[in-house]
C-alpha cells in the first residue's frame, strides 16, 4: 500500500526553530517576560498604516508585478541614489520586492545553491541560513567569532575553497548585536574581491545602531546581494515587505522563481512602502538604545557579556557554560530567552532580545542575575 503521509527527505534535515518552540511556549504562559522574540514593541507609525488602509480601501488588494509595484521600486532606487550614488538607470542593476527578508534569502538560495556547494558565515548566525543551505543541499562553513563576534577577514579566507558559493554577511546580527565597522567591511570586500566571491548581505537591522553610522558592503562591493525589509525598522513583522538589490541576472532567475513561489509581495504593504522610508523611525532607534544600556549595564560586568552594537539583541554567556539547562531555568521563573544551540554549533550563549518595555525589561534582567 502506498504511504500517503511519507514526508519529503529533504524536511528531515529541518527542524521546528527553537526560537518558534519558545514562542508557542509563551502564548500558553499568562503574563511572561517575553525576551525571546526578535518583534519590536512599538507599532507600526500611524502614516504607514493610513497608506495601506486607504490602498485597501482603493482596492489595491489584487496581484501586483512579481517584481513589485513601479512606485515601491523607484522609492528604493532614489534610497540606494541617496545612499549609495548609484544611478536608477545602472543596466547592470536589478530590484525586486520580496515577502520579507526571509522570502529574499529562500529565493536567492534556491537559485544560487546547488548540492554540495558551500556556503560561508559568521558563527553565530541567524538561524534560518543553516536550514534553507541544507534544504538546497549545500553545505555550511560556519566561522568562529567567539568570544567577541567580530569579523576576521583572514578567517573567512581560510574558510573558502573552490566550492564556495557564496558569503553571508549580516550587520548589525542576529543573534550578537554586532555591528562591523568599515574597516572590517573593506577587509572583506577586497578579500571577496580578489576571490571573485558573491557577498548576500542581509541588512534588516540597518537602522538599529547605536554607536557608529550605519555602513552596508554594498557601498563598498559591487559583487553584493543586499537584501532589506520593513519588518524591524517599522515594525511591520506581519506585513511580509523586503526588497533586494544586486547583479540584474541574479534579480531576473529570482523573479522569476517568485513569479512561482512566492507570486508577488502583499498588494497594500507594497502600497505602504514608500512611506515607510521616507517615515523618521529616530525615537523607536534611541528607545533601543536606552534599552541596550539597560542590557549592558546589568549584565555586562557579572555575565562577561560582549557590548552590542546594534540590533536588538545580546548573546550572553550563559552561566555554568550550558546554555539550554540555564534557558530552561530562566523560563522556570518566568523569562523566556533562546539557547545558543538554535544560532551556532556552540550552546555556550543564550540570545536576548530587549523587545520589550522597560519595566518588563528590568524585572527580567533582576531575575537572569539572581539566577546567575
Amino acid at each position: 500500500m502506498p504511504e500517503y503521509d511519507r514526508i519529503a527527505e529533504r524536511m528531515e534535515l529541518l527542524d521546528a526553530s527553537g526560537i518558534r518552540k519558545v514562542f508557542d511556549l509563551a502564548a500558553k504562559m499568562s503574563d511572561p517576560i517575553n525576551l525571546s522574540i526578535g518583534q519590536p514593541d512599538f507599532d507600526v507609525p500611524a502614516p504607514v498604516k493610513a497608506q495601506a488602509i486607504a490602498a485597501i480601501g482603493r482596492g489595491q488588494n489584487k496581484y501586483t508585478q512579481t517584481q513589485g509595484t513601479p512606485e515601491l521600486l523607484a522609492a528604493l532606487q532614489k534610497q540606494c541614489l541617496r545612499e549609495f550614488g548609484w544611478p536608477v538607470d545602472d543596466a547592470g542593476r536589478g530590484f525586486m520586492v520580496t515577502s520579507g527578508v526571509s522570502g529574499a534569502l529562500l529565493l536567492a538560495f534556491q537559485t544560487l545553491i546547488n548540492p554540495g556547494d558551500e556556503v560561508v558565515f559568521a558563527d553565530p548566525y541567524f538561524v534560518m541560513y543553516s536550514h534553507l543551505v541544507h534544504l538546497c543541499g549545500g553545505r555550511c562553513v560556519p566561522v568562529d567569532t567567539y568570544p567577541d563576534f567580530r569579523p576576521d577577514a583572514q578567517k573567512i579566507a581560510d574558510a573558502i575553497t573552490d566550492k564556495t558559493r557564496m558569503l553571508i554577511i549580516n550587520s548589525p546580527a542576529n543573534p550578537t548585536g554586532c555591528v562591523y565597522t568599515e574597516d572590517e567591511l573593506r577587509d572583506i570586500a577586497d578579500m571577496a574581491r580578489r576571490r571573485g566571491l558573491l557577498v548576500v548581505s542581509d541588512e534588516i537591522y540597518n537602522l538599529f545602531c547605536y554607536d557608529e553610522p550605519f555602513v552596508s558592503i554594498a557601498s563598498m562591493y559591487e559583487n553584493t546581494l543586499l537584501m532589506r525589509g520593513m519588518s524591524k525598522s517599522y515594525a511591520m513583522t506581519g506585513w511580509r515587505l523586503g526588497w533586494c538589490t544586486g547583479p540584474k541576472k541574479i534579480i531576473e532567475k529570482m523573479t522569476t522563481l517568485q513569479q512561482y513561489t512566492f507570486v508577488c509581495a502583499p498588494s497594500m504593504a507594497q502600497a505602504a512602502g514608500p512611506t515607510a522610508l521616507e517615515t523618521d523611525m529616530s525615537q523607536q532607534v534611541a528607545a533601543f538604545a536606552r534599552k541596550r544600556e539597560m542590557v549592558y549595564d546589568a549584565l555586562g560586568e557579572s555575565f562577561d557579556l560582549a557590548r552590542p552594537q546594534g540590533a536588538f539583541y545580546a548573546f550572553v554567556p550563559a552561566p555554568g557554560g550550558d546554555a539550554t539547562a540555564f534557558a530552561k531555568k530562566a523560563i522556570e521563573n518566568n523569562v523566556l530567552v533562546i539557547p545558543g544551540e538554535c544560532f551556532s554549533t556552540k550552546n555556550t550563549h543564550f540570545r536576548l532580545a530587549y523587545t520589550t518595555n522597560e519595566e518588563k525589561l528590568a524585572q527580567g534582567l533582576d531575575i537572569l542575575r539572581s539566577l546567575a
